[in-house]
């Protein structure tokens, strides 16, 4: 049918569960990372500068054959002053008909940028975590740090959460709006001591972690930072650390954290999960995550089948 459906963000939320969502994400990584186009077709993502705004626009289309999802997302990200009201992010995917081309439905990005994000930063430590972690740190407090507590909390147990922010008002405020107890740090350098996982989903555009400070044999997932000129992590990290990400391309041509400490791209998740590269729990390791198309693919289908279950579509 030709019917165009729009989904709002409180219907996403509700549709969306990790325990669905996560191996779907994890099997994506997988096939992405395959190299196989009638598995995967996802070019990197093509960026247009709103200099005016101190902004970009993202768009990130992807083609998964055998499974007949044909998908865009649109994604506006900026480079906010201290203290400003605006969002740092927006986001809208598109589902479209991949054989009459016409878009099926349009729904709200937010959760599920928040979500399938956070989801495989968990499936980073799932693997790459030592299995007695007992201590997580967050640096930073907005939308990402609490979609990352969620899914963190909901598949590992750790024994102490500890959060930083840049204003202990936004630390404080997160602790609020999150289920179990938070310690709020007053440095970076406190938060992440003898830390077993490290969350870093800051807007710092230059690095805030420092690898003098981590624990050796800690799991860093990296999210923050997703242009060529901006960091969260120091050179000292990046070079100790085994390092992995979600797609080699995207780092190579996003992040600044790889691209200014030259450090070298050891393995993408997916290589992990197919199998065909190690995961080094002995050692430190970060997993610069920069999000792919084909986690919103999946996660748009997920979102779009349950949504029309719950409608009685066809």
């Amino acid at each position: 049918s030709n019917q165009q459906f729009i989904i709002w963000r409180n219907e996403v939320e509700q549709l969306l569960q990790y325990r669905e969502l996560t191996p779907r994400l994890e099997e994506a990584l997988g096939k992405f990372s395959r190299r196989d186009s009638a598995e995967v077709i996802q070019p990197v993502r093509t960026t247009v500068p709103l200099q005016k705004h101190s902004g970009f626009l993202g768009v990130m289309p992807t083609y998964m054959e055998n499974d007949g999802v044909l998908c865009t997302k649109f994604v506006c990200f900026y480079k906010r002053e201290e203290g400003s009201t605006l969002p740092a992010t927006k986001a809208t995917v598109m589902l479209l008909d991949p054989e009459y081309g016409n878009v099926k439905a349009v729904m709200d990005g937010e959760v599920i940028t928040g979500m399938r994000t956070a989801a495989v930063s968990a499936i980073s430590a799932k693997l790459l975590m030592r299995p007695e972690a007992e201590v997580l740190t967050i640096l930073g407090s907005g939308l990402q740090a609490l979609s990352h507590y969620n899914v963190f909390t909901e598949m590992f147990s750790f024994k102490e959460i500890r959060v930083w922010s840049r204003t202990r008002q936004s630390a404080e405020g997160f602790c609020r709006s999150v289920s179990g107890p938070v310690t709020v740090c007053a440095s970076v350098e406190e938060a992440v001591r003898g830390a077993d996982a490290i969350v870093t989903v800051t807007r710092c555009t230059e690095p805030v972690l420092f690898g003098q400070w981590v624990k050796p044999g800690a799991h860093v997932a990296a999210v923050g930072a997703c242009r060529p000129n901006w960091r969260e992590l120091d050179d000292v990290l990046m070079k100790e650390a085994v390092v992995y990400t979600d797609s080699r391309e995207g780092a190579m041509a996003e992040s600044g954290d790889i691209i200014l400490s030259g450090a070298e791209v050891f393995a993408e998740l997916g290589d992990v999960i197919n199998g065909v590269k190690p995961a080094h729990r002995d050692k430190t390791t970060v997993f610069k995550s920069l999000g792919m198309g084909v986690e919103d693919a999946v996660s748009a289908q997920l979102v779009f089948d349950q949504w029309k279950a719950k409608a009685s579509l066809p």
